[in-house]
């Protein structure tokens, strides 16, 4: 993974310091995640932002291998 250094406003940092914090990641981790938030929201405006947390814990969880496979009927 590269990595590149961009100015951002100093408020912003702040907060998402405090975030970072709460959430047990990192402030460019907590960047990245409001980022991959962002884009999902901004590529799917019509759902709302409930369905997309769920559909990134829902990943986390494919790749962690800890979801089952539902059998119909």
């Amino acid at each position: 993974m590269s990595t590149t250094s961009i100015r951002l406003d100093q408020a912003l940092v702040e907060k998402t310091s405090i975030m970072a914090k709460a959430f047990s990641r990192t402030t460019p981790k907590q960047i990245e995640h409001w980022a991959k938030i962002g884009e999902m929201m901004e590529d799917n405006p019509d759902l709302p932002y409930e369905f997309v947390k769920q559909a990134i814990i829902a990943q986390a969880e494919k790749e962690a291998g800890k979801l089952e496979e539902y059998t119909f009927g």
